[in-house]
């Protein structure tokens, strides 16, 4: 039926609601493309939340790659630091910093409305647990807002935080969507988990291959057109939800067999079986047998907290993951073990451990670091001061502690290892087997030593005073 005369149908026709949508998504893969356009010929700004272990060597690895860097920390005295050429971590040279700073590449700020600045923003923030084991996602949700605030079209937002599988889409995503802008159109959004090993000198950012998950495909494509500037192979995922998965899955496979070894640590002291020779013995087989090492706990930001992400997210799935949980259980019973080592050691020559006289050699969580996040060696000396033990500890590393979430050793600094120092102690206790300590020599003058690490595996005198644990 004919419209009738003299008015006009103003309903659009078929044909003009395709046009509407061939344009916007001619819009979408345009400004899409520029984006990959402005990060391939370097002109995008990298904005890196989160200037530490793993926002540092992202700052250096896209500085050098001739991008400019825009980097964020609430801190004020790391900001100062950075913009000075100083270098607060001790694996990463002050020198690579220096030649960014005076070439204008680098700059540290701790103004978040600057955010807007960036191009694509990287967030590093930590992602700790609570005195409960549940996640502390408070950085993230603190990040999310200030991104939120600034958010612009023709953004690429990536985070890195390790943290459980959806993180991204129901933190980031929701928050992003409340500023109007649509992810994968507008602005796009990534999952890409950090994977650095600091001070390991076989690997390094630019050799250790990232994985990369987006929420759209459009997502993705950029992402991963990021990375592949400055890292030598990328993998991209299916989603971001996977991405966020295989950084859980990567620590819980080392905390379940570490804490197996733990175990059999325990039961080969029993059986006076040297779980060390064990391990290198079956290290011998060319297949179907990886190595893993018993310690005095886990340590670091990865592997002791990571398994209880995926824990706690689980049982939103009425799920229990039982092999994490007795890991986590076996793992973190280690620094009481050691203690209770430690005293039977101090009772068999009639001495207590209160008002003995206890150093502790290494507080890092690693060897060869400066970083104590969650080191075991900080549960013991905790645990040795509360049964009135008198502590003092010696680290290269770490000249001075700091009040950290779960404990306060802020009156502490280290002590020279003297072999005054040493004679004057009840015990020396091997927590962090750094590879600048003289292990031969510290048996030598120390009237005890108790082992964590198999440290003194080649001591030839005075193996009668060293005691594994």
């Amino acid at each position: 039926m004919s419209p009738l005369y003299g008015l006009v149908d103003l309903r659009p026709s078929n044909n003009l609601r395709l046009d509407r949508q061939v344009g916007l998504k001619e819009s979408v893969i345009a400004m899409k493309d520029e984006l990959i356009r402005s990060i391939q010929t370097r002109r995008a700004r990298i904005g890196i939340v989160g200037l530490g272990y793993v926002g540092l060597p992202l700052v250096l690895r896209f500085g050098e790659e001739h991008f400019p860097v825009l980097g964020f920390d609430v801190d004020p005295t790391k900001v100062r630091q950075l913009n000075a050429g100083e270098s607060y971590i001790h694996h990463i040279p002050a020198a690579r910093l220096q030649t960014l700073v005076q070439k204008g590449q680098f700059e540290a700020t701790s103004d978040l409305q600057r955010l807007a600045e960036a191009d694509c923003i990287i967030i590093c923030v930590p992602t700790p647990l609570t005195t409960n084991k549940d996640p502390d996602l408070q950085y993230i949700e603190k990040t999310g807002d200030a991104v939120a605030a600034t958010l612009r079209k023709g953004q690429l937002v990536s985070l890195e935080s390790t943290t459980y599988p959806g993180t991204t889409e129901e933190i980031l995503l929701g928050k992003f969507q409340k500023s109007g802008l649509e992810v994968g159109k507008d602005y796009f959004l990534v999952f890409s988990p950090e994977r650095e090993d600091p001070g390991n000198p076989k690997f390094s950012t630019r050799t250790i291959p990232k994985v990369v998950g987006g929420i759209t495909p459009h997502c993705l494509e950029v992402g991963t057109t990021l990375y592949v500037q400055v890292i030598d192979r990328v993998i991209p995922v299916s989603s971001a939800r996977a991405a966020e998965l295989v950084k859980l899955l990567e620590n819980i496979y080392r905390a379940v067999n570490i804490a197996l070894v733990n175990e059999l640590k325990l039961l080969c002291n029993r059986m006076d079986i040297d779980i060390w020779e064990v391990i290198e013995a079956a290290s011998s087989k060319p297949f179907g047998f990886t190595p893993f090492y018993p310690g005095p706990g886990l340590g670091g930001h990865c592997i002791p907290i990571d398994p209880f992400y995926l824990s706690w997210k689980a049982k939103e799935y009425d799920f229990s993951t039982r092999f994490i949980q007795l890991a986590g259980e076996i793992n973190t019973s280690m620094p009481h073990y050691v203690v209770e080592r430690i005293g039977s050691t101090l009772n068999d020559r009639s001495k207590a451990i209160r008002g003995a006289k206890i150093l502790i050699l290494g507080v890092a969580y690693k060897k060869d670091v400066d970083d104590v996040r969650e080191s075991p060696a900080l549960e013991i000396m905790e645990i040795l001061q509360n049964q009135g033990a008198i502590l003092s500890y010696s680290d290269p590393y770490i000249p001075r502690l700091h009040k950290m979430r779960h404990y306060d050793f802020s009156l502490m600094s280290s002590v020279s290892l003297t072999e005054e120092a040493l004679k004057n102690q009840d015990v020396a206790v091997i927590t962090t087997d750094h590879t600048n300590f003289d292990y031969q020599w510290i048996v030598d003058h120390a009237p005890l030593v108790v082992d964590t690490r198999n440290s003194t595996r080649n001591v030839v005198r005075g193996r009668d005073k060293i005691v594994r644990a």
